[in-house]
């Protein structure tokens, strides 16, 4: 019974040797990618760098009978640390095409509209800034409150 022991110790000892030689050779470790773990203000700093500038984009789409022929609604992209929103007005009407939360935050209230203002409220899920956005029409595009 003690060589068999003995013989399945020499065995696992061989097998884990050989794996962190394989592993060695190709250029890993036991825990994973040797790498710079970035901080929360390097990841922030870095997603900052990419973000691409608010868009405004207008289109017509087809009004129903009751109205006139066509109406003209004028799409916001709104991009913040807390998550995107698409705002859409339509004379002094605005309205929340749709928002989406950024990693790590979740949407806390919606104020979608129609009406003469629309809100997303964005919360961290740890560290962080709440992030509120309002929108409203002038001259019958979105805008951000302040903006």
């Amino acid at each position: 019974m003690k060589r068999l022991v003995l013989a399945w110790a020499a065995t696992a000892a061989a097998a884990t040797g050989a794996a962190v030689a394989v592993l060695g050779l190709l250029g890993g470790t036991l825990t994973g990618p040797s790498g710079h773990v970035l901080s929360g203000e390097e990841v922030r700093a870095a997603l900052a760098s990419i973000t691409p500038a608010p868009e405004t984009r207008t289109t017509t789409v087809p009004a129903p009978a009751t109205l006139s022929p066509s109406v003209t609604r004028v799409d916001k992209l709104v991009q913040t640390a807390g998550g995107t929103v698409i705002a859409s007005c339509q004379g002094d009407r605005v309205t929340l095409r749709s928002w989406s939360p950024a990693q790590g935050y979740s949407v806390d209230g919606v104020e979608a509209g129609p009406g003469l203002e629309a809100s997303v409220e964005f919360e961290p899920g740890g560290e962080g800034d709440e992030v509120e956005v309002t929108i409203r029409c002038q001259d019958g595009r979105p805008v951000t409150r302040g903006g």
